[in-house]
């Protein structure tokens, strides 16, 4: 059964960007097996298992079956592998209206080696993202793009099913698909409209129904058309982060900008907002993807006070994610975020809280960043970055409440290596 598509729409110009994801649920193969073809495992697409009956048993929520790319842990089946090495086959592609500009390996070059840097700082190393051109040229469609009639479309529709046969047709004499993960394919970017103007960045992620090539299916492939390019000059530097944000999907991770944009989680993660600085993820998608170890996690579903210690996100090792669960499919959780690593526009070091929902869809707001100090229209002037979440994170002596469930969530101090006390009262 394939879902529609969730079309992004953004009252920002310069927010335009990001991908929509579209995705089919009805996947009954798992992602493992570090190719393009799945296995039979029954396992996620996580690395790892997540072992029921555990101190973070009450921490695994769950969203069901019928959600669409769910916050829930683990992650399902369908999706690629996002630990140890992953080969990502690239593609560039042109057509006979939209010639390719340039060499086809100048594309190439605006994302990598940039794309594989941030995975690599972002997973403390666990994930060697390895991406390939075997085809180092443009790839000429035998059809004008005019006449494949791309547009936002469901898993595959007829344009693009038809888009990824032909591409499928012009590179099999020199690829073998089995070989590799997923399929990134940079469209030249004078093919269709501005990125200014419209967004046709997409995923298609975990999609059984997907056209096949040397006899698996391409599940997971991501396509970017236009450039991020505002004209302020930072394209050289910002311009490859619509890729790591499509990628994510790939891993199983959804959109969390709204209809309304990216006021709900800003730019505290790169499936929020990923044009302009740069930025991480988030510590519950970290743990989702296995880059953080389950030592890493804590889970505060007792009665009474409870203290943790958090140290900064960025930074490899110690406890990084506190969740405080709120029954079987929500809760809260809490992360150090400073100025370092792939976070630099962060302007307010400190405890982000935020919460996630496991039975929201994606695009639709499964997460939600708690605001320290809501409406003062935050502390940074970073250009293309969310400003009012900007001062979200809370510092020493500040407290969430959620007197409804008798929670509180207290900052009670920090220790000179920039490590975060935080209290938990459940009552």
């Amino acid at each position: 059964m394939q879902q529609p598509t969730r079309r992004r729409i953004r009252p920002r110009r310069v927010a335009a960007l990001a991908s929509v994801t579209a995705l089919t649920l009805t996947v009954s193969t798992s992602a493992g097996t570090g190719h393009l073809t799945r296995g039979n495992s029954g396992s996620g697409a996580g690395p790892i298992a997540m072992a029921r009956g555990t101190a973070l048993d009450p921490c695994m929520i769950n969203g069901g079956h019928a959600v669409q790319m769910s916050e829930g842990v683990p992650t399902t089946g369908g999706y690629s592998r996002s630990t140890g090495t992953v080969r990502a086959l690239t593609l560039m592609v042109d057509f006979s209206d939209a010639p390719g500009q340039g060499d086809a390996l100048d594309r190439f070059r605006e994302f990598f080696p940039q794309t594989q840097e941030w995975f690599r700082t972002a997973s403390y190393g666990r994930l060697d993202y390895r991406p390939e051109a075997p085809v180092a040229r443009w790839l000429r469609m035998p059809r004008s793009f005019k006449e494949y009639g791309i547009e936002r479309g469901a898993p595959f529709d007829p344009a693009y099913r038809d888009l990824v046969q032909d591409i499928v047709s012009a590179a099999d004499p020199q690829v073998d698909f089995r070989s590799y993960d997923f399929l990134n394919v940079l469209v030249t970017p004078n093919a269709g409209p501005s990125a200014l103007d419209t967004v046709l960045s997409v995923t298609f992620a975990g999609n059984p129904d997907a056209p096949v090539a040397d006899g698996v299916p391409i599940a997971n492939a991501s396509f970017v058309y236009s450039r991020q390019d505002d004209g302020s000059g930072s394209y050289a530097r910002t311009g490859y982060r619509v890729l790591p944000h499509e990628n994510g999907h790939v891993f199983g991770l959804p959109d969390l900008y709204t209809q309304e944009g990216g006021g709900a989680v800003g730019h505290w993660d790169i499936m929020s907002e990923d044009w302009g600085a740069d930025n991480d993820l988030l510590g519950w998608h970290k743990w989702k993807l296995g880059w953080l170890d389950p030592s890493q996690v804590r889970c505060a579903s007792g009665r009474g006070r409870s203290e943790f210690t958090l140290t900064p996100l960025a930074r490899k090792g110690g406890p990084k994610l506190l969740f405080v669960p709120l029954g079987r499919g929500s809760g809260y959780a809490v992360e150090v975020r400073t100025r370092e690593g792939n976070d630099e526009a962060v302007c307010r070091p400190g405890a982000l809280i935020y919460k996630v929902d496991a039975g929201v869809d994606t695009g639709m707001g499964p997460v939600k960043v708690l605001d320290s100090h809501p409406d003062s229209g935050g502390c940074t002037r970073s250009p293309n970055v969310h400003a009012e979440l900007s001062d979200a994170p809370f510092t020493r002596g500040e407290v969430f409440k959620d007197p409804g469930r008798g929670i509180r969530i207290t900052v009670t101090g920090t220790d000179p290596q920039g490590a975060y006390r935080i209290a938990v009262t459940r009552g």
